[in-house]
């Protein structure tokens, strides 16, 4: 199983904390081994499922920010869109304010348009109806 590249499945999970907490501070290896545990109590890793990588990313400003070149992210996501195994899911990803089901569609879209052979477009059409959108 390790030889075959299409056997293999990355799974990205976001956990929400404030910087300088008790999640924040967890060493690295502790880190990753919570979460494995958590995906294995839940049935999404059998124990015997080989982990092959894994890595952690601390966003200390996890909300995008919309200024600066934020005008020119259609061609950011041209650009993104270029690179075949990329696909830009979730609030980081997409750089939008996505809550936790709009990122849920997104992975769901991603692996149907993988599936069907077709665009990125199903999943950068998420979250794209105004009436999600709060008014200030």
């Amino acid at each position: 199983m390790v030889d075959k590249p299409d056997s293999h499945v990355w799974i990205g999970l976001e956990y929400f904390c404030t910087e300088g907490d008790a999640m924040w501070e967890m060493g690295e290896r502790e880190f990753i081994d919570f979460a494995v545990s958590e995906l294995r109590k839940i049935d999404i890793l059998a124990s015997d499922t080989p982990i092959l990588d894994s890595v952690r990313i601390r966003v200390k400003k996890a909300y995008p920010a919309y200024f600066g070149a934020y005008a020119r992210f259609a061609e950011v996501r041209s650009w993104l869109d270029g690179i075949g195994n990329l696909w830009c899911i979730g609030r980081n990803g997409q750089h939008r304010y996505n809550n936790m089901d709009h990122s849920m569609l997104c992975g769901i879209e991603a692996v149907r348009s993988l599936l069907n052979g077709t665009s990125k477009d199903a999943v950068w059409s998420v979250n794209t109806e105004e009436e999600y959108h709060e008014d200030k």
